[in-house]
């Protein structure tokens, strides 16, 4: 089995090569913009084999050891010393298929070289988080002082309780799927609901710069229309925290404050307020717990509750019961 790269025989084509790539007994053909992912991650269109000429300008030819699909992603071992590992990654934008060539280079190059700091966030002892249902890969906060609640939230994928209302959310976006909810009209939409909470973030894992390189959608689109959000949803930060590790360790801290902050200033605050907090006593409910939660809750307790189904009225009274309002806010 060999990895091909030919000339695009297309001159109207903006992607000046073509590689065929084997895979078990297909073989799978796309249009590139480079020869190898040396720098940056290159765009890959695919096409059907059809595309690949009979009499093809052979740019390069290169044996391969091992190429095998793992999960959105082949990995593709190139049998010489250098410049031997790569991926092809799949992904979405805006309602359809896309793919990206990577090297371990480009790889890290996305990886920062920092240490993410031990120290707990705003001193907090623990801090409970909540973790929307829907959230596919999401934060473990390994290694933090965090308890994770698995919850169906109104908004966000992340977020803190404090007295039983929901204070602060954080939606968490890859940059395909900013840009893809950005020109679908899917994130007005997000920053609309957030906005219902006293405090909201939108964290983005990878640069800013990154727009600029975008290859699948004019980048001038994707940044008028960012600039355009932010001004009309200014309470609705939009941060780039470059890669998935930064962003979570920013969801962490900025969580942390936003706990702190409405444990201890917006109850302040209402010292001023003789009827209640200034801006909490507005927040949504805290989101129930889920059917299995409260049966593995009411199994510790001694309390009878059928294997499946629905609960009992009053079973989830003992959960509410055993769980008040300002337990909820540790």
């Amino acid at each position: 089995m060999d990895l091909l790269i030919a000339r695009n025989p297309d001159p109207d084509s903006r992607l000046p090569y073509l590689l065929r790539v084997p895979l078990g007994q297909d073989e799978l053909v796309f249009r590139v913009g480079d020869l190898w992912p040396r720098t940056n991650a290159v765009y890959c269109h695919p096409v059907s084999g059809d595309a690949w000429p009979a009499d093809a300008e052979i740019v390069e030819r290169v044996p391969v050891r091992s190429c095998v699909r793992r999960g959105a992603a082949i990995e593709l071992v190139l049998d010489r010393s250098r410049e031997n590992r790569s991926q092809i990654v799949y992904t979405q934008a805006r309602g359809r298929d896309v793919v990206f060539w990577q090297s371990a280079r480009t790889r890290k190059k996305a990886r920062p070289n920092v240490r993410t700091p031990r120290a707990r966030a705003a001193g907090l002892p623990e801090l409970e988080i909540l973790v929307d249902s829907h959230e596919q890969y999401p934060y473990k906060f390994a290694a933090k002082p965090v308890h994770v609640l698995r919850r169906a939230l109104p908004c966000g994928d992340y977020g803190v309780v404090v007295a039983g209302r929901m204070v602060a959310a954080v939606e968490r976006k890859s940059l395909a799927d900013l840009v893809s909810s950005l020109t679908g009209g899917k994130l007005a939409y997000q920053l609309g609901d957030l906005t219902t909470l006293p405090r909201a973030a939108v964290v983005v894992e990878d640069r800013y710069s990154d727009l600029f390189k975008l290859e699948w959608v004019r980048p001038a689109v994707v940044l008028d229309g960012l600039a355009e959000v932010q001004i009309r949803w200014p309470e609705v930060p939009i941060v780039f925290a470059e890669t998935r590790q930064l962003a979570e360790e920013y969801t962490y801290r900025w969580l942390a404050a936003a706990h702190t902050w409405a444990s201890v200033d917006d109850a302040s605050a209402g010292l001023i307020d003789p009827n209640g907090r200034a801006e909490t006593a507005k927040a949504p409910s805290a989101p129930e717990p889920s059917t299995a939660e409260v049966r593995a809750w009411a199994r510790t307790t001694g309390l009878e509750v059928p294997p499946r189904g629905r609960l009992r009225p009053e079973i989830w009274q003992a959960w509410r019961d055993a769980h008040p309002p300002t337990e909820m806010s540790s």
